[in-house]
């Protein structure tokens, strides 16, 4: 009931786990409520999930929430932390490494997130320019995407991020960079995703959230994560970049050096 996005796509020894029961009560409790077993409980909440796709039923939970609860703070902050462990737990150390070296090593990084899954793109692709050189965001903008392809190559590594319901261009553009030889890593909400048949690599971020749109806390958790994994791989690179942008930024006086300067904005 409180996260049926998290477990639409939990196998049930995923669920039992998460709740601390074991997989014969997780049986139980669906037949106890009229449901054909596990597989039933999985469906419906699998209808759930297509049905709060919809932004206008997500803003009706919403104001049911307020309703009912009145503590909209509180349960945000309990199903991001509970989106971050659940994303984290299911990061095996084999996926972990081959994502971050691909990320470190590739001649190009390529990151690309729509609509939604714009802001942790961004981020992804601006803290990869900061430890490491040829990182693109690809934005799709103006109709520039088929521009922004051109420049993969093989053996780059092409990122895509998306979450239900998945952006066409994303996805299109994931299938494309594999054809073309990129090394794609996925960041997505579940296994039926899009995204997964072109990806090389696959994390699965938990986006439940109280809000109108799904949350992106975890994926912006990830994200820094894998931006500091990429870091301590590239080891003293990372340092010469960091140097040279810092000499930068006090050539160009980027930021403010004494906020009591009354000559400031």
């Amino acid at each position: 009931m409180a996260d049926p996005e998290g477990v639409a796509f939990m196998t049930i020894s995923e669920l039992a786990s998460a709740v601390g029961v074991n997989e014969a009560t997780v049986v139980r409790f669906a037949a106890s409520v009229g449901l054909d077993g596990y597989p039933g409980l999985t469906r419906l909440c699998r209808e759930r999930l297509r049905e709060q796709a919809q932004l206008l039923r997500r803003y009706d939970n919403l104001e049911q929430l307020g309703a009912e609860d009145g503590d909209l703070l509180e349960r945000t902050v309990w199903l991001d932390r509970a989106n971050i462990t659940r994303t984290f737990a299911r990061i095996t150390p084999e996926s972990w490494d081959a994502a971050v070296g691909v990320l470190a090593e590739a001649p190009r990084v390529h990151v690309m997130g729509l609509r939604k899954c714009h802001a942790p793109a961004y981020l992804l692709g601006y803290l990869l320019r900061m430890v490491r050189e040829e990182v693109e965001t690809v934005t799709a903008g103006a109709g520039t995407l088929t521009d922004e392809l051109r420049r993969v190559r093989e053996g780059d590594c092409f990122v895509a991020m998306a979450v239900h319901r998945y952006s066409a261009q994303t996805v299109r553009a994931a299938v494309w960079a594999r054809s073309r030889g990129a090394r794609c890593l996925a960041l997505t909400d579940n296994p039926s995703s899009a995204l997964v048949p072109s990806a090389e690599q696959v994390f699965f971020v938990d986006a439940a959230g109280a809000s109108v749109l799904r949350s992106l806390t975890a994926f912006t958790a990830l994200v820094q994560a894998l931006a500091a994994g990429v870091a301590r791989h590239r080891g003293q690179d990372v340092r010469a970049a960091l140097l040279q942008e810092e000499e930068l930024l006090e050539q160009f006086g980027v930021y403010a050096t004494d906020p009591r300067d009354p000559l400031l904005p």
